[in-house]
């Protein structure tokens, strides 16, 4: 029986699982999911750790995009399986700003450090001699804190907006999370000029970093079709289509859901596609990262080696 009771400041996510045998499953499979996530970016930042073999900008970075996953992925569904298994919907006014604050922030990080992933590939193979002075760990740094703080300023200002407008309509929001644009549905003003603010930080946000992506990409590509040994042309490949692979399932759902206005708009759309860059995209990113990447299988085996000969002795 579904507990409903909630105060009148309260919201209602009806979340992503019909009252069915079809809803068990699917609950059971975005369970799946997450525990693969967690496992897989708990690992691949225990793994670059351990092994100073990976102790590279590439794989710093990629070390930060999987602690923005193991997060991003941990402020959606943990609440929306205790709300599946409880069938207790409701979620404070401050609890939904706190849930898309975290959001927000971890998804624009990690779509701008995707951008800065790109940036080290273009640089490690267009300009090879200029990497260590291009790519120092200053550089890193740098990349990574202006990532999480442009990340945090836009989720801020979008917060602060959709908890200061007032709500006057059903307290429903039909999505499994407190998506901004699915909260502005139940506003009781004249929201186009919020809309128009989305617009632009999907703009900023997503659209150009993705332009940006693939232009660096074709210069990499260029460079690859000049190079001389086969072993670096199937290196660069294997990299590059590994990170266009991560760039693809992130942006393309993420920018199509935002770009598109509130009439061309579908709650059922919304949600299906909000599970590729909020579920899927942080189980695969390090599935991806490890199967297709030569290095870290081979410090997966060494740092598992030394394990076994620990116990042994």
């Amino acid at each position: 029986m579904e507990n409903y009771t909630y105060t009148s400041t309260d919201f209602i996510l009806l979340g992503l699982f019909p009252p069915s045998r079809t809803g068990l499953f699917l609950f059971i499979l975005i369970i799946l999911i997450f525990l693969m996530a967690l496992f897989g970016n708990l690992s691949m930042i225990l793994l670059i750790f351990l092994d100073t073999r990976l102790h590279t900008p590439m794989y710093f970075l990629l070390s930060q995009l999987s602690l923005i996953d193991l997060n991003y992925i941990s402020t959606i569904v943990p609440k929306m399986a205790s709300n599946f298994v409880f069938g207790n919907k409701s979620i404070s006014l401050i609890g939904c700003g706190i849930q898309s604050f975290f959001f927000l922030t971890l998804g624009g990080a990690e779509a701008l450090l995707l951008v800065s992933m790109a940036y080290d590939r273009y640089v490690a193979i267009c300009f090879p001699l200029h990497y260590p002075i291009r790519m120092s760990k200053k550089v890193c740094v740098l990349m990574i804190t202006g990532s999480w703080v442009m990340g945090s300023i836009n989720s801020c200002a979008h917060t602060v907006y959709a908890l200061r407008i007032p709500y006057c309509r059903s307290r429903s929001i039909n999505h499994f999370f407190c998506d901004v644009p699915a909260m502005l549905t139940l506003a009781c003003m004249d929201t186009w000029v919020y809309e128009y603010t989305v617009f632009v930080s999907t703009i900023l946000f997503l659209v150009l970093p993705f332009v940006g992506i693939a232009c660096s990409y074709g210069r990499v590509l260029l460079a690859i079709c000049h190079m001389h040994s086969t072993e670096g042309r199937k290196k660069a490949y294997s990299t590059c289509s590994t990170h266009l692979t991560v760039v693809t399932f992130y942006y393309v759902p993420f920018a199509y859901t935002y770009l598109r206005p509130r009439s061309l708009r579908s709650p059922t759309e919304d949600k299906v596609l909000a599970v590729f860059y909020t579920i899927l995209t942080p189980m695969l990113n390090p599935i991806i990262y490890s199967l297709r990447n030569k290095e870290v299988m081979g410090a997966l085996r060494r740092v598992l080696g030394s394990w076994v000969c620990r116990k042994k002795y």
